[in-house]
């Protein structure tokens, strides 16, 4: 028994450090219908507004950034049963799926350093941890149906975001309670997970509301060798959504509140299950003034639970505030201007060797940032902006930000990006303390510096009529302070910032419209990292550690044919490239949908999943997950 608890202990230490680990409508009689972006044309598409980019709506196709946008009808024609799921629809995402519900997923990179330079965002409300900087994928659950659009960001979003959109944004935007009106419920079925979701929205006076209610089961994974691992998770969630409108003002109310029983990966002895419990709140106003200028103000209160026995226990309180002002166009600029405050209250019951001190932290976040677009002609662009923010470990942080934009023809667009961003510290990085008896202790570093990565960027867009269309953009990052650990005594270790690299890549992807009821979308990353020791520092885990887990190549082909009038085929062809300095090869899945309307009010889903090979592995860890072929069916009746 003690022999097994300093294995746990010591796998914590390294776990903490390089991986996530812990978390890791119908037609007819007035029922809404979703809009079906296959039947759109490509030109169409490039007109899908998008918020992400410059906090402000503006078309995709003029968008300064390497962004990819998952609609509502690409999530239902792909079949995705959950939200990282879905975002393995974008081909600017690594996503690798671990034991007990939990993904790590990453843009260009970092994938073994617990993902914690990507930001993610729930209709504005942000879901990392201050705890590792990163996010806890088993309690990110929507009704797949309520999604409007993902609006995926590969590059530094550090002036508009805020400290850790080092790498890219994610940001989910659910639909408006009124796109939602009339029942629905979705009965899911497969080897991998099961479900049941009940959503119903209502008129209410100068707005609409919605509710909902989910059941979410995943069964126990099992190793290569077919061991299964006890990690199988049940989740509940209940949820709503208000919107109204009074004149040139807008609101909304939402919120959720959800548990899971999961359990825990057993290693030498079994592991009692654990529980995660949470809820949150969050109101939006904006207020449209005369001659196109807006102001905005969003609030939320957002509670987390976690309970993993025998590791940590945790309760995290956070109340985030936010405003925002967009000028109306003043000559030839455009301005914007904002500010928000963060504040954190983390408590960490220590248990097993694992600790943190103090145990009990209030943390605090603010900022302020403007941001200026200039029309130098009517052709170009040019963006400026500059982020101050404060964080209680570094002091302030400024984020800069610059962007050209060039619309050379009405179909081709380039643009240029420069930017400095940080990772600000996290409590594993300055709080924590590992004991792991004979072998050793690990504590954060006293004097641990905010991570930061300067990147350039260069990308171009095109349109070929209703024929075909591509985006490609090249980027180079630097990094200094990256996280290690250092050796101070005999078995003794410190978490420093003793690490510099830099990475370069391509980004790609396009659609061909090869017939008028099929599309066929491709897209290919390639990246390459280089990493070392700072002259006079060491690092115990070893330099390669930030390129562990990250692919060099990526690369999926997705085929969408339209049988008719409520029936569609999707075949999506993924490959992912071995893991760098793991045990973790490369792997080719096929994953295939069908969707059939039965009746007018009664959906049909058909699918399998890895339906090429056995089995495969994505994620490098202590204990490693095997994924197998997998067949699921879906039954949405709307009322």
């Amino acid at each position: 028994m003690r022999k097994a608890g300093r294995s746990l202990k010591w796998g914590l230490l390294a776990g903490c450090i390089c991986c996530q680990t812990c978390s890791a409508a119908a037609a007819g009689d007035g029922t809404p219908v979703p809009e079906n972006f296959a039947n759109l044309s490509l030109e169409e598409l490039s007109d899908v507004r998008v918020v992400s980019v410059s906090k402000r709506e503006e078309r995709l196709g003029d968008a300064p950034a390497s962004v990819f946008v998952i609609t509502s009808d690409d999530i239902r024609r792909s079949g995705a049963r959950s939200l990282p799921e879905a975002l393995r629809l974008a081909p600017n995402l690594h996503v690798a799926q671990a034991p007990s519900g939990g993904y790590t997923i990453t843009a260009r990179g970092f994938a073994g350093n617990s993902a914690n330079k990507q930001l993610v965002m729930i209709d504005g409300r942000s879901v990392y941890t201050p705890l590792f900087s990163g996010v806890f994928w088993d309690v990110q659950q929507l009704p797949m149906e309520s999604i409007e659009r993902i609006e995926v960001i590969s590059g530094p979003g550090g002036t508009l975001w805020g400290t850790n959109a080092v790498n890219g944004v994610i940001n989910v935007i659910t639909k408006s309670a009124a796109a939602t009106l009339g029942g629905a419920v979705d009965l899911r079925w497969g080897q991998e997970q099961s479900g049941a979701v009940f959503m119903y929205g209502a008129p209410m006076g100068d707005g609409a509301w919605r509710a909902y209610g989910m059941d979410h089961v995943m069964p126990q994974g099992e190793k290569a060798a077919g061991t299964r691992l006890g990690d199988g998770w049940h989740t509940g969630q209940v949820g709503f959504r208000s919107d109204w409108m009074r004149g040139s003002d807008s609101m909304t109310l939402q919120g959720d509140a959800y548990r899971t029983i999961e359990g825990q990966v057993a290693t030498t002895v079994p592991m009692p299950t654990a529980e995660m419990r949470g809820a949150n709140l969050m109101g939006h106003w904006n207020h449209q003034m005369m001659g196109g200028a807006s102001l905005s103000l969003q609030a939320y209160y957002d509670r987390t639970e976690r309970d993993l026995t025998n590791l940590f226990q945790e309760t995290l309180d956070i109340v985030d505030l936010q405003a925002l002002y967009d000028f109306a166009p003043i000559g030839r600029h455009t301005l914007a201007l904002g500010g928000g405050y963060r504040f954190a209250r983390d408590r960490v019951n220590n248990v097993s060797g694992v600790a943190f001190n103090p145990e009990r932290a209030n943390l605090h976040w603010t900022s302020f940032f403007g941001q200026d677009t200039i029309a130098l002609s009517e052709a170009v662009n040019l963006t400026a902006g500059l982020r101050a923010e404060r964080n209680m470990y570094t002091g302030t942080e400024l984020l800069p930000n610059l962007r050209l934009a060039w619309k050379a023809t009405p179909s081709t667009f380039w643009w240029a990006e420069a930017s400095r961003t940080v990772r600000a510290p996290s409590r594993i990085d300055r709080d924590i303390y590992i004991n792991a008896g004979a072998l050793g202790s690990l504590t954060g570093g006293p004097d641990f510096e905010s991570e930061t990565a300067r990147v350039i960027e260069l990308g171009l867009r095109q349109q070929f009529g209703n024929l075909a269309s591509y985006s490609l953009t090249v980027y180079r990052a630097t990094y200094d302070h990256l996280r290690t650990v250092k050796p101070v005594a005999p078995l003794r270790y410190e978490i420093g910032n003793g690490m510099e690299g830099d990475t370069r890549g391509v980004e790609a992807w396009g659609s061909f419209q090869a017939a008028p009821a099929w599309r066929l979308s491709a897209g290919l990353t390639m990246m390459h990292e280089d990493f070392s020791i700072k002259p006079g520092e060491a690092d115990f885990l070893n330099r390669s550690v930030q390129g562990n887990w990250d692919p060099r190549r990526m690369a999926r082909l997705r085929s969408s044919f339209t049988f008719g009038e409520g029936r569609d085929l999707d075949l999506t062809l993924r490959y992912v490239g071995p893991l760098r300095f793991t045990q973790v090869g490369g792997y080719t899945a096929l994953d295939v949908n069908f969707n059939w309307r039965l009746m007018p009010r009664l959906d049909l889903t058909l699918g399998a999943s890895n339906a090429l090979v056995r089995q495969h592995e994505e994620f490098s860890g202590a204990t490693r997950l095997s994924l197998g072929r997998g067949a699921y069916a879906r039954l949405i009746s709307r009322f």
